[in-house]
């Protein structure tokens, strides 16, 4: 390989990079021989959200999460819900100035309990969570990944060292969906998610079911199987409804029934907390005791009218709930 060739291993893609060309995430990039990046403290999207936007149900409930993204992204899905800026080049967005030192600060300002890296794909802005994910420990923040988790395991490892929370988006069940509908693989997202657990991450999945795409049953079932026997029974599973977006604007919502089927599906499969989003007025949102069937969080959309957890555990039946809470 000629010196001026760099090669990027921050994610499976691997790319290799001449001078001055871009990785396929569209913000890291080679410079003389040494890899850069565009974006470090240059974030597009800059909010204060409740942290069950994320989705986060057993993560601090209640609570703000500071959340942030910049442009990129290093998969290319049909359906994403947020392309004009994951799908962007950095300079064709508009980009705060926003170093670590100052999410922190705003962070606290705002009363935030946590900070989110969100909305496009935190992988690709590595250097950047992780300094501020740093920053914010010393501070007392939490840090949340939400993420299509496609990154190689070196990298994964050392920001597991300051992640407290992700929810990790498993977008279908088979290579070949990962293929055709998200330019990627399956096998690193599932490795990403067993290391997570592996580091002590509060993790939670959430599935976007997409019609004739991934609303297999079968596979639907195949996928709760596989989340119970190598992550846990206790991972929360989010079944999220689709809406037309970006390629796939010709195709139709996800029916509510069929997302109703597949959370019984995950609950016969064994998983104890599912929950059906995207979906206001329906129920699906509530946490619910795996012991006594009480409802131990009472939600309606992104708030949280009740709370019956004390020290991680159902105020009604004293069972263990999984999760971060006050």
């Amino acid at each position: 390989m000629s010196k001026s060739i760099v090669e990027c291993l921050l994610c499976p893609k691997k790319c290799k990079l001449a001078h001055k060309e871009r990785g396929d995430c569209r913000v890291r990039f080679n410079q003389d021989g040494k890899l850069m990046t565009l974006i470090y403290g240059k974030p597009c999207a800059v909010h204060v959200d409740p942290i069950e936007k994320k989705p986060m149900f057993h993560f601090l409930p209640g609570t703000g999460a500071f959340s942030l993204a910049t442009a990129g992204c290093n998969l290319h899905c049909i359906f994403c819900q947020n392309w004009e800026i994951s799908q962007a080049n950095p300079e064709d967005t508009r980009n705060s100035d926003l170093p670590p030192e100052a999410v922190v600060e705003l962070a606290k300002r705002y009363r935030c309990r946590s900070i989110a890296y969100t909305y496009s794909e935190p992988i690709i802005f590595y250097e950047y969570v992780y300094d501020t994910s740093q920053l914010a420990r010393e501070q007392g923040l939490k840090n949340i990944l939400v993420t299509a988790g496609y990154i190689n395991e070196e990298p994964l490892r050392k920001l597991c060292e300051v992640i407290d929370g992700a929810n990790v988006d498993l977008k279908g069940f088979t290579d070949r969906y990962y293929r055709e509908i998200c330019f990627g693989r399956l096998k690193p997202v599932l490795r990403c998610l067993e290391i997570m657990r592996e580091e002590g991450v509060m993790v939670e999945v959430t599935n976007l079911v997409i019609p004739t795409l991934n609303d297999d049953f079968y596979l639907i079932e195949k996928m709760c199987r596989w989340i119970v026997e190598v992550l846990g029974d206790d991972v929360p599973l989010h079944f999220s409804r689709f809406y037309p977006r970006y390629k796939l604007k010709s195709l139709y919502p996800t029916p509510v029934a069929t997302l109703k089927k597949a959370g019984e599906v995950a609950k016969q499969a064994g998983l104890k907390y599912v929950y059906i989003g995207n979906v206001p007025g329906q129920e699906g949102e509530d946490t619910i005791c795996s012991q006594c069937r009480r409802v131990v969080v009472d939600r309606i959309g992104y708030q949280v009218n009740a709370f019956f957890i004390t020290d991680g555990h159902c105020q009604f039946c004293n069972q263990k709930i999984a999760g971060v809470w006050e």
